[in-house]
């Protein structure tokens, strides 16, 4: 009985921690939807909708013109970066 407890305890303070993970990264996803360009959502919801995963660090970002390019903060975040700034 006493084991059971002692789980009871671990286990409500695993979810509590992953509350917060997730009200984090909910926090950097806000941020990212509200940074990313017009073309970039597009592009997002595209690949969500076909099942295919984001692009990730290995591959290349979809081509811009260059005067959005250093106008694009979310170009080369990780949203979990973010969320961890947030």
């Amino acid at each position: 009985m006493y084991a059971d407890r002692e789980e009871a305890e671990v286990l409500k303070g695993r979810i509590k921690e992953l509350i917060e993970k997730s009200s984090q990264l909910e926090q950097g996803s806000n941020l990212l939807e509200k940074l990313a360009s017009p073309e970039q959502l597009t592009h997002f919801q595209a690949q969500q909708q076909t099942g295919f995963p984001p692009a990730t660090g290995a591959t290349e970002p979809p081509a811009q013109p260059a005067s959005q390019g250093s106008e694009n903060p979310t170009a080369l975040y990780d949203p979990t970066e973010l969320a961890a700034a947030v």
